[in-house]
């Protein structure tokens, strides 16, 4: 089995629920740290929003979950499932849809958890506030939680481990879109990370920022009742779906600036007296409890110096990360990194030197930048998805699928390209994968 440690896994979303799974498989000795009552991390919903509707106020409390109440997955079950933890269709189950809603994705971590014991492992209600190596020689690191005693008092407690895995996902700290006048508009403005449902919107003027499945997401449900939506996106060329099929709905290039008099100005021109903004702008990576003195940064939404998005060299294999990675079949992802830390860490996996490890690092970088890839996409897998999860399965000696090359975040955007913005419904997945495992 190898080497057993005492292990401390911070957060209980869908990482830090594969991680605990990986680590007490080899015999580590496991404490999940959960800030929520449940796990699930981001899938549970929740009415709740935050004081500040943009996220900027550093004093707000934080509520993890991004769920809007409509939410469906935009991966199918089969990208979802785990290696050997299938998502099946329950018979008799609630929900039958192959892109599920939020809380058949919930019921499915929750029977995870259940199904592999995990929930004993698990203290809820205990907010992490500080993560910080003590002790050099025996890589020791301190994990300081707190946990609310009533309204006003909170009761702080101190325990050592060997070893930290960082689970706490990266949808949390809202991403604000800059333009001249955004502080002064006298408008609501909010993140996407703070909408609920349309309510309130009838008979508004409302701007949507981005382009991504969330702004896909939200102008499908606004469009019906608001008066105008006016979609501002950056990308040349890109077509939003949804838009050509709505006399209320307008794309317009991205905001130049907005007036104390309520007009919004865009790039290509045009000049809306709008009600509302809605960023649905991504997140920023944010771990404002880890003291690593200066050695793992996150500048311009890239974590550095990260080993292949998991392990920072100088700390390695004491402190690691899962779930850094976006743009991917996120769940397949995880799994094999949360594998390849346990394995580390019980020594039946190597990891390079320091040294070597650190040159890795670099040497992305360097690609990147002759490339002209910008820095905020370091963690994404967009392009090289499938190269990644080749490697960790090798590093792992796991055969990689058949399917793993064809069910990718790429293929998934394209299917739903070309079945327009109802390809929840009007895709036969199940057709689709049959074709796939049947090809040579």
């Amino acid at each position: 089995m190898g080497e057993s440690y005492k292990v401390a896994v911070i957060g209980a979303g869908i990482a830090g629920l594969l991680t605990a799974r990986e680590l007490q498989r080899q015999g580590h000795h496991v404490t999940v740290f959960e800030k929520a009552s449940k796990v699930g991390g981001i899938w549970v919903y929740t009415q709740r929003v935050e004081t500040d509707p943009l996220g900027l106020d550093p004093n707000r409390e934080i509520i993890h979950s991004s769920l809007y109440k409509s939410l469906r997955a935009n991966l199918p079950r089969q990208a979802m499932e785990f290696l050997d933890y299938p998502f099946p269709k329950k018979q008799g189950g609630d929900d039958q849809r192959t892109f599920p809603g939020h809380e058949e994705v919930l019921r499915f971590l929750q029977d995870f958890a259940r199904d592999f014991g995990l929930m004993e492992l698990i203290q809820f209600g205990h907010e992490v506030i500080r993560v910080e190596l003590v002790d050099e020689v025996t890589h020791e690191w301190v994990v300081e939680s707190r946990t609310r005693e009533n309204e006003s008092t909170w009761e702080s407690k101190e325990e050592l481990f060997k070893a930290v895995v960082i689970c706490t996902g990266n949808q949390s700290e809202p991403n604000i879109a800059e333009f001249p006048g955004r502080d002064t508009w006298p408008g609501l403005q909010m993140h996407s990370h703070n909408y609920r449902s349309p309510e309130g919107l009838e008979n508004k003027i409302v701007v949507l920022i981005g382009n991504g499945p969330t702004a896909v997401d939200l102008l499908r449900e606004i469009s019906p009742l608001a008066k105008q939506v006016h979609v501002a996106v950056r990308t040349p060329g890109f077509q939003m779906p949804g838009v050509e099929n709505n006399d209320n709905v307008w794309q317009h290039s991205m905001i130049e600036c907005a007036h104390t008099d309520g007009k919004v100005v865009f790039q290509d021109g045009a000049i809306v007296d709008t009600d509302v903004i809605i960023h649905c702008t991504g997140y920023k990576y944010h771990f404002p409890f880890l003291k690593s003195n200066g050695i793992v940064t996150v500048d311009d939404n890239r974590v550095g110096l990260m080993y292949k998005h998991v392990f920072p060299p100088s700390l390695a294999p004491w402190l690691s990360f899962v779930g850094l990675i976006n743009r991917s079949v996120v769940f397949r992802v995880m799994e094999l990194q949360a594998r390849w830390v346990a394995k580390v860490l019980s020594g039946t996996v190597e990891l390079p030197s320091q040294e070597a490890m650190a040159s890795s690092v670099e040497e992305l970088y360097s690609e990147m930048e002759k490339n002209g890839i910008p820095k905020n996409l370091t963690h994404s897998l967009l392009n090289n998805e499938v190269e990644y999860v080749s490697w960790l399965a090798a590093q792992l000696n796991i055969k990689p699928l058949k399917r793993w090359k064809e069910l990718t975040v790429v293929s998934i955007i394209g299917g739903g390209v070309h079945y327009g913005e109802n390809f929840r419904d009007t895709w036969d997945i199940d057709k689709w994968m049959q074709e796939i495992d049947s090809s040579d």
